[in-house]
């Protein structure tokens, strides 16, 4: 016996009664058919329905063997009334979502003739992949008709056409289909072959918003969100900028500029700390010039730092130089030595002090776990 699919019949539909025609354990813990379901199953590119049946949860709906299932952690007696309860805040979402895929896919499709070939609703935004390069620029303009079309209000229709009729009628699909097509129209925007769930009218989506277009194979994958989702991700993009704003006393549209020149400030001071730094490496190595091997350790200096100090004093010293500088775990290294052979002496190192890293035979870098003292012991008792 089909089970009888109330979500087509009435979408806002969130409580009914069903009896239990089977149920079974299996690998999705208990598996469960009714005579008649508001869940919508996985399918299209749409995730389940969740809610309750008789208080248990349900952790998902699929459609096997032509029959939807529900799966539950406990199990329902066979024969049993149960009552269902669609979450709905999580159904009005989806049907946000997937209506808003139409609306953009319709509109992509009539102004470049291309096709959606992949819709996925994701944890954090939809995705909808098209087989056709879409300029950047254009999608401002997409997502204002969108917009338009929702703030115009438009009807939404669910038919199932005639054999007769089927053939005359442009709608889109993914894939050919045999038997009974069912049909969802965007008055206006789209006709698509579809299985889901989808509002009434198109002022119920609320908001469309374009998050990114990125190529993909020979055309583009967009990222948008619709409804709720998008309202909730909006909210926190503007919690952020508040924040920002706060922070860097700007307007909240003007953080951006802001940012810029805070950046542009801190490149400048990260240039004249570089000059800075090489002074002070200059002056290091001209105290050491003659001095022979040399260890040395440093405050704060990161492992491109710890090279060029070794580099400086290397010149001026006439041996060996190795310097140190804490990192998160241990030290930073980096050990030169002008006409030598440092492979024995690194291989010894990383040995003896928990080491890696590696270079050039008069050159290398790398890190130790080891405090100072073992360092110092390395450099007394085992280095050549």
């Amino acid at each position: 016996m089909a089970t009888e699919k109330l979500f087509e019949q009435d979408v806002y539909l969130s409580a009914f009664t069903a009896r239990v025609l089977t149920c079974e354990a299996g690998k999705h813990g208990y598996h469960v058919c009714l005579d008649r379901t508001a869940f919508y199953p996985e399918g299209g590119g749409q995730p389940a329905d969740r809610g309750t049946l008789d208080g248990i949860a349900v952790e998902d709906v699929h459609t096997e063997n032509g029959e939807i299932v529900h799966y539950l952690k406990e199990p329902l007696e066979v024969g049993r009334t149960v009552t269902g309860k669609i979450d709905f805040d999580r159904r009005r979402s989806l049907m946000q979502l997937h209506s808003g895929e139409h609306i953009v896919s319709g509109l992509i499709f009539a102004r470049y003739g291309y096709h959606n070939v992949g819709f996925h609703m994701g944890r954090d935004a939809v995705t909808i992949d098209f087989d056709g390069p879409i300029p950047p620029q254009a999608l401002e303009e997409v997502e204002w008709a969108a917009n338009r079309v929702i703030w115009e209000n438009r009807p939404v229709r669910v038919f199932w056409p005639t054999a007769e009729e089927l053939p005359r009628l442009p709608y889109r699909s993914k894939k050919p289909i045999e038997g009974a097509v069912r049909l969802v129209e965007f008055e206006g925007v789209d006709l698509c072959a579809c299985c889901g769930t989808h509002v009434t009218h198109t002022g119920e989506v609320g908001v469309i918003k374009l998050l990114t277009c990125q190529k993909f194979h020979e055309g583009v994958r967009i990222e948008m969100l619709a409804g709720a989702p998008a309202f909730a991700y909006l909210s926190q993009v503007m919690g952020q900028n508040r924040a920002v704003s706060a922070a860097l006393s700007a307007k909240p549209l003007e953080t951006a500029q802001a940012v810029a020149r805070l950046s542009q400030e801190l490149e400048n001071t990260k240039l004249r700390a570089a000059r800075a730094e090489e002074q002070c490496f200059s002056l290091r190595a001209s105290a050491l010039a003659g001095a022979g091997d040399v260890l040395l350790f440093e405050e704060g200096l990161r492992p491109d730092g710890v090279r060029r100090l070794c580099d400086a004093v290397k010149a001026r010293c006439g041996g060996r130089c190795a310097v140190f500088s804490p990192a998160e775990e241990g030290y930073s290294y980096a050990i030169a030595q002008s006409g030598g052979n440092l492979k024995a002496l690194t291989a010894a190192l990383n040995g003896a002090l928990n080491g890696r890293g590696g270079g050039r035979p008069d050159f290398v870098q790398g890190s130790v776990r080891a405090d100072r003292a073992a360092i110092e012991a390395f450099f007394r008792e085992v280095a050549p």
